[in-house]
């Protein structure tokens, strides 16, 4: 795959100077989105009703296997980023998610599903980390939270609106046509890369030239490990929330459809709650990218995770099904807080030269929250019953937003 030439006029840092390309990769990653948003409500209800799986454990088993995908390709895309390009490794997360939802439209068993979760994963951990790692080279220090913002709020508001779809069209007809159109996103998705995206190999050099921290060798990927997961208090805070955030999001992709659907909630007004929380997360964004570069990232975050978690319980221990609309707008307003706050945090911290690998790292904890959530869930729901796995997992967001409070105002020694 041969790269787009970068002219010198576009190595000039900022949103605005590069409005063009900043605009495309907004659209790509809502793309995506829409890719794992077409399974929030569909796949949960196929483990029961198609596939006949009764304990909650064995019906989480996809979202394990998609978080396990996500967090190692997480892993390796920021290195392969700094070695490869960034758009060489776009275009190699769109090829593998390309035959996903054609997996999912025949899949004779469940455990054909459970593989498509996997390439879904891959796909997830190089496109979407690359839109991120993209835009960040584009905008430059001064504009990072509201970059990534905008980036977020794309992805999942096209998240929230394949979710509700999908989930509406399930209700009425087969769901054939839900993953039809998930293969129609992922080639459109890979002709855009492909045609269109161009490295941003050229910007991220014109800031490390600039950047008076680079006085030497990046360190190696051994250290850029530890520094993001323990020895850097500022990137321990935001890896242990950012496992934790997405150990409460699988629970509200896999289990809390299947607990509204158990309250009697129908399957439309299912998809509504179940999308309403992204829907929030992601135009959120919008406005809390920005207000994290005004007022600091600690703040933001604490806040975002401590209204995650009481959200959660209200869910857990609500009286009844009018409650679960509110504890959901509240879920995604907390998640929008801390999302583009977290991936700031790990910008700030790291240098140019090896923030491809840091932001890595970080998304690994993120994502593997996926497999611990799932698993927790499952086997919470399967012992105790799904409102105290629900309000279990509640109490853990509360601690880990007082943790990351804490560690946010210590210092790297």
């Amino acid at each position: 795959m041969s790269q787009a030439p970068i002219n010198a006029k576009s190595h000039r840092l900022g949103l605005r100077e590069n409005l063009g390309q900043f605009s495309l990769l907004v659209l790509v990653n809502a793309f995506v989105g829409a890719m794992v948003g077409l399974e929030r409500v569909v796949i949960p209800v196929l483990a029961e009703s198609q596939f006949g799986l009764a304990s909650y454990t064995a019906a989480l088993s996809f979202i394990v296997t998609f978080g396990a995908a996500k967090a190692l390709a997480n892993l390796m895309s920021g290195r392969l980023a700094e070695q490869w390009g960034r758009r060489r490794l776009l275009i190699l997360g769109w090829l593998v998610g390309l035959p996903v939802p054609l997996i999912l439209l025949w899949a004779p068993s469940w455990g054909w599903v459970v593989f498509a979760n996997v390439l879904l994963g891959v796909n997830q951990g190089f496109a979407w980390t690359m839109t991120v790692v993209m835009k960040v080279d584009l905008v430059g220090p001064r504009q990072r939270g509201l970059a990534l913002g905008i980036n977020e709020s794309a992805g999942y508001a096209a998240v929230s609106l394949a979710a509700f779809g999908s989930g509406w069209w399930i209700a009425e007809h087969s769901p054939d046509g839900v993953f039809l159109s998930g293969f129609a996103l992922a080639v459109i998705g890979l002709l855009l890369s492909w045609i269109f995206v161009r490295d941003t190999s050229g910007h991220l050099k014109t800031e490390v030239a600039g950047f008076q921290r680079e006085v030497e060798a990046p360190p190696s990927f051994g250290s850029v490990l530890r520094q993001v997961s323990w020895s850097n208090p500022r990137m321990l805070a935001v890896s242990q929330a950012g496992l934790v955030n997405n150990l409460n999001d699988g629970l509200a992709w896999g289990l809390l459809p299947l607990f509204f659907l158990a309250a009697d909630v129908d399957v439309a007004h299912t998809a509504l709650l179940v999308s309403i929380y992204p829907l929030v997360w992601g135009l959120g964004q919008l406005g809390t990218g920005a207000l994290a570069d005004k007022i600091g990232r600690r703040l933001p975050i604490t806040i975002g995770m401590l209204l995650q978690g009481s959200s959660l319980l209200l869910v857990a221990f609500a009286p009844g099904p009018g409650w679960y609309l509110p504890a959901m707008i509240g879920q995604g307003l907390g998640t929008a807080l801390v999302y583009p706050a977290f991936l700031a945090v790990i910008s700030d911290e790291a240098a140019p030269s090896w923030r491809a690998s840091a932001l890595g790292v970080y998304r690994l904890w993120r994502d593997g929250g996926y497999v611990v959530g799932a698993v927790l869930a499952g086997l919470l729901a399967d012992t105790l019953g799904m409102g105290p796995s629900i309000g279990s997992i509640g109490a853990i967001t509360l601690a880990s937003g007082i943790a990351a409070g804490w560690l946010l105002g210590k210092r790297p020694q």
